[in-house]
This record gives structure tokens, C-alpha cells and sequence, in this order.
């Protein structure tokens, strides 16, 4: 008989926020908004006093700021959060073996068989925040549960700084709990559905049967009404746990339908995974997204160049490509790109002097990292005002967070 699985899933609070009020305590207390202030910009993140206004992440930045005048805008230091990401990570690793970080402030840990070395499942997770706050003076919420989609949804139940755990036999008494329109993966616009079958609550929507579900909003969604309302983890983030890849992924509040918006959370996830490589001192030969639609729809493709990948202008040359051919111009609820199949660069076979443009853009970009560690702020210019070039625009590169 198999040991009983515990996942943990791991949210730091308002990530990008935290970091700059804790690096300059003077924002404590007044709304905080992460983000570029151009005319394609929106809000990255926000502080929990910016949310009581009603803003919250991919909001355009123009109505984010009529909501909340007041707000302190901040461009961003994203070399300081990758630092403080790694910084948590690699406490997170000494907690479980088994990492899968979803991207740079979000994280599941695979907890089975840790109760000799961190005590039961609720003791563990505050030992966890514990070592965290103290190491790092950031705050996670924990959530417990024996699947991943469990301990998702628990994670938010009592954020911020929360804990709570769903034991095994009780994940239905939990999702009817948080009723819903909490339920994880059940937005706006598939509440707009169900509501259209008048169907409001966990009861109702559980009277249908899978075969009918599947009838009136397809198969992929269907199955994961049918599943999620009964607490049952469908695979959504089943992944082999693999060193040798670099992805992150955004589950967006409200769906977007707009090539501009994806493309620029694209762009933005194609520097974070590429800040990260740095870091780690990888390079990749494939690139890879995902796209998964309103109705649970999922695709994905790959794809490895000839030549080495140098920098994040490359990623994100190749990852649109892709994107572009995936997309069915449908409203999207989750994004993700990845490296994989990384090695070291000191392996790196001889390039060719084609090369060179690349390799040079690799060193500027590597420079423009340590500044912004020192302090220094530096945008990245982004999104085109045509289809052509994005070398021309001057959008700030605007960062996102969950």
C-alpha cells in the first residue's frame, strides 16, 4: 500500500508589492501598483490596499489609476524579485524533494513522507511560513491538501499570510465551503454559463451528470465541472518535476481574448524565464508554451532552432512564432512558456559568427540584470505599435504576478 500523498501549494502574498515595501518600508500602508504607465501598459500587481479599489492584475494601467489616484506606481526591479524568488525556492527545497515551481512566486511541494522530519501536514506549513518570514521577511499562504488542484484552492481560502489544510475524504465539504465562484478554474465568464442553466451553487451543479455537462459546454470543460465541483484533482498540473527545464505559467483572473495582452505577458514570462536561465547558468536548445482556453481546452508545441539561444529577445522571437500558430483567437485563461532540455553554458558548442548579434544581446542583458540588482532602473522596451517590429516601441515591459 503506497503512502498517502500531502501536496502543499505555496502563494508569497502579493509578491512584487511585498519585495518593494520591504525594501523601502515607506509604502506600508498606502496603495502600491507594479506596473508601466504607457498607453499599452497594465497593472502587473498590486498591494492589498490597491485591491480594496478594486484593481487587480493585466487591469489596463489607465483604469487601474482611476480606480485608485492615489496609488503609488512602481515600475518594477525584476532582478530583485528573481533574487528574492530564489531565495524562497531553495527554502522550499530543504522542506521537500520535490519542487514544481509554477512560476516565480508560486510553487507546489510534493510532502508525502516528511512527517518525521517536519512533523504532521499543519505543523509542517507553519514551520514553512516561519522560516520564510524570518529569512526573507515575506509572507506565503499555505494551502494543504492530498491533490495539487486541493491544495490550490486552499492556499487562497485564508490569504494573506494563511494556512489551511483539507484532509483526505473532506474535499467535497471544502469546495462546497468556498462555494462556487471560488472554486478554482470557475471565472466570470463560466459562472456567466452556468448561470444562463441556473446553476449557482456547488448542489446544482452537481445534479447533472458528467455525460450531461459535457453536452452543454463541451468535453474539456464538461469533465472538469463535473470533477472540480466534486473536489476531484483532474491532472491540471500533474508534470513530471524536471531539472533539466526552466517554465513559468500564468493563470489570469479574467480571461483574455486580446493579442496585445497575451503578447505582453508573453514577452514579460520570456524575461523571467531568461533572468532565471541566467541565474542558473543554463542555456536551452527548445522552446515551449502552452495555451489553455476558457473551455479547458490545452495545447501546446515546441520547438528547437538550429542555432543556440542566447537572450530573451530569442525566446520570445520563437515563442510567438508558436503562439501565433496555437492560438485560436479565443479568450485564454492560462498562458506558459518554458526552456527545456538545458545544459550548461560552459558546454556550449562553438557558434558560427552569425551568432555574434545574439551572444552580444545575451551580455547586455546580463549587465542590465546586475544594475538593476545594484538599484538602477532599467525598462525594457515592448509591445509594437505595428506587426512588424517591437524594436520600435516604447511601452514599458510590464510584469505581472497571480
Amino acid at each position: 500500500m503506497g503512502k498517502e500523498k500531502t501536496f502543499f501549494h505555496v502563494d508569497l502574498d502579493a509578491f512584487f508589492a511585498s519585495v518593494e515595501m520591504l525594501d523601502d518600508p515607506s509604502l506600508r500602508g498606502k496603495p502600491v501598483i507594479i506596473g508601466g504607465t504607457g498607453p499599452r501598459s497594465v497593472a502587473s500587481t498590486c498591494n492589498y490596499e490597491a485591491r480594496k479599489y478594486g484593481v487587480h492584475s493585466a487591469m489596463p494601467m489607465g483604469l487601474a489609476m482611476k480606480l485608485c489616484p492615489n496609488a503609488v506606481i512602481i515600475g518594477g526591479h525584476y532582478s530583485r524579485y528573481l533574487e528574492k524568488s530564489r531565495q524562497v525556492m531553495n527554502i522550499f527545497s530543504e522542506f521537500s524533494p520535490s519542487v514544481m515551481q509554477v512560476s516565480i512566486d508560486e510553487a507546489f511541494l510534493d510532502m508525502s513522507g516528511t512527517t518525521t522530519l517536519f512533523g504532521p501536514p499543519f505543523e509542517a506549513g507553519i514551520k514553512l511560513k516561519n522560516r520564510v518570514k524570518e529569512e526573507t521577511g515575506l509572507t506565503i499562504s499555505v494551502g494543504i491538501g492530498p491533490t495539487r488542484l486541493i491544495a490550490k484552492m486552499a492556499s487562497d481560502f485564508n490569504k494573506p499570510d494563511g494556512i489551511c489544510i483539507v484532509e483526505k475524504g473532506r474535499e467535497i465539504e471544502f469546495v462546497d465551503a468556498i462555494g462556487l465562484p471560488k472554486l478554482w478554474g470557475v471565472g466570470k465568464v463560466t459562472q456567466r454559463l452556468l448561470k444562463q442553466r441556473h446553476i449557482t451553487t456547488n448542489e446544482q451543479l452537481r445534479a447533472f451528470s458528467k455525460e450531461n455537462l459535457e453536452s452543454l459546454f463541451g468535453s474539456s470543460m464538461g469533465n472538469y465541472l463535473y470533477n472540480v465541483v466534486r473536489g476531484i484533482d483532474t491532472g491540471i498540473y500533474d508534470r513530471e518535476v524536471k531539472s533539466h527545464s526552466i517554465s513559468t505559467e500564468r493563470t489570469f483572473g479574467e480571461d483574455l481574448a486580446s493579442e496585445e495582452a497575451l503578447s505582453t505577458n508573453l514577452l514579460d514570462m520570456c524575461y523571467e524565464i531568461f533572468y532565471r536561465s541566467l541565474q542558473e547558468k543554463k542555456m536551452a536548445k527548445t522552446i515551449g508554451i502552452k495555451i489553455r482556453y476558457n473551455d479547458f481546452t490545452t495545447v501546446s508545441a515546441q520547438m528547437t532552432p538550429d542555432m543556440p539561444i542566447y537572450n530573451a529577445e530569442q525566446i520570445y522571437d520563437y515563442a510567438i512564432i508558436l503562439f501565433k500558430k496555437r492560438w485560436k483567437n479565443a479568450p485564454v485563461r492560462l498562458l506558459g512558456v518554458g526552456l527545456y532540455q538545458t545544459y550548461s553554458k560552459d558546454n556550449m558548442i562553438q557558434a558560427d559568427l552569425f551568432d555574434e548579434d545574439n551572444k552580444k544581446k545575451r551580455e547586455v542583458e546580463k549587465i542590465a540584470l546586475s544594475l538593476k540588482a545594484s538599484g538602477l532602473k532599467i525598462t525594457k522596451a515592448t509591445l509594437l505599435n505595428n506587426k512588424k517590429s517591437r524594436h520600435n516601441a516604447n511601452a514599458h515591459r510590464d510584469l505581472d504576478e497571480d
